[in-house]
């Protein structure tokens, strides 16, 4: 089974996914988190086109794409025995507008099963951005990040559209993360 796990930065996404598979680890189910950004960027480091993770969404969005299709064969290949957690975005906010984290084409070569949006009230995200040292973000309002969350939901129902993939949406509240792993451990059941 393939799960995209989503949401914009500061949602927690990595905790509630990572804490989801853990739970499901001592019940015997095993899940392998592929993150996309990874491969993206082992990617684009081997082509010398950026440094750092944070530089990935300044790429043109040609070169995005390019990219993303490169990650996307190599995660099929990954997947094809294994029950993956794929750790993504929904969209990318770039200077001229949100990209696709998952093109038609991107999502219909993955095949996911279910995608899961984890979403946190814009107040929190923009508190936990400001307390993470260890990332180069662009500074957004409140009122940004509540977009970039909307946006999310759009993209989310279109691949779910183009894949037949379910939609969940997860909440998780600051102090909330073992909950949030809860509901999503029953999804990837």
């Amino acid at each position: 089974m393939l799960v995209v796990v989503t949401g914009i930065p500061g949602t927690g996404k990595t905790t509630v996914a990572t804490k989801a598979m853990e739970k499901l680890a001592g019940e015997g189910v095993k899940y392998e988190m592929v993150t996309y950004g990874t491969v993206m960027f082992e990617i684009a480091k081997g082509k010398k086109l950026v440094e750092n993770r944070d530089e990935m969404r300044k790429l043109s969005p040609d070169v995005q794409k390019t990219i993303q299709e490169q990650a996307a064969k190599k995660i099929h290949l990954m997947g094809m025995n294994a029950n993956i957690v794929l750790d993504t975005h929904c969209s990318i906010k770039t200077p001229k507008g949100y990209l696709p984290g998952l093109p038609e084409k991107i999502v219909k070569m993955l095949e996911p099963n279910v995608i899961v949006i984890v979403e946190s009230g814009a107040d929190e995200i923009h508190l936990r951005r400001q307390g993470d040292p260890t990332r180069a973000r662009d500074a957004e309002s409140v009122e940004d990040i509540r977009l970039h969350q909307d946006m999310n939901r759009n993209f989310g129902a279109a691949y779910a559209v183009l894949s037949g993939a379910c939609v969940k949406i997860i909440q998780n509240p600051q102090g909330k993360a073992d909950q949030a792993a809860g509901e999503m451990a029953g999804v990837l059941k």
